[in-house]
């Protein structure tokens, strides 16, 4: 994680999801970091690729065409539901007053940060967060055919430097 970032992590509590490889892709991390300092983002993107797919994503729009989807009932439901769990995960790890209420993303009522509702989904699964699957759907990388996999590099999968 250290080698994919460039710098050393805080508060690491494990891998949440890895891509084929078995690279990390998402770490979760302490509500409360060593230092004392609040934390809401509990699922961290750290893989280069799927962090890069979700910038293109940004900066083409895409926020603006999901954050439309939640005018419907159903995606707004949903979406509100993926806040409630994202907040229940971290809460399991640790309650924090100053980020109580406060997930990532902009759930429940805006999608503001494809980095963190693709973090989200790819830990909770497909049908958790329906920002995050979709951002997945659009963008040009994915776990299961990641391009860091050892017979695209040639090299074994253990040397990501976890």
């Amino acid at each position: 994680m250290a080698l994919q970032l460039g710098r050393t992590m805080r508060g690491v509590l494990g891998v949440g999801a890895r891509c084929a490889c078995g690279a990390p892709t998402v770490v979760v991390t302490s509500p409360r970091l060593p230092d004392g300092t609040p934390f809401p983002t509990f699922y961290y993107l750290t893989h280069p690729a799927a962090a890069a797919s979700a910038s293109r994503l940004e900066a083409d729009g895409t926020m603006a065409q999901l954050q439309a989807q939640l005018d419907d009932p159903a995606v707004a439901d949903a979406y509100a539901a993926a806040h409630a769990s994202y907040l229940a995960a971290r809460e399991a790890h640790g309650h924090v007053e100053e980020i109580a209420g406060i997930s990532a993303g902009g759930m429940p009522t805006r999608v503001k940060c494809l980095h963190a509702v693709l973090a989200h989904a790819l830990v909770a699964g497909h049908g958790v967060n329906p920002m995050g699957d979709r951002t997945l759907e659009l963008g040009d990388w994915s776990p299961a055919v990641c391009a860091c996999a050892p017979e695209a590099r040639g090299q074994r999968a253990d040397t990501h430097g976890e």
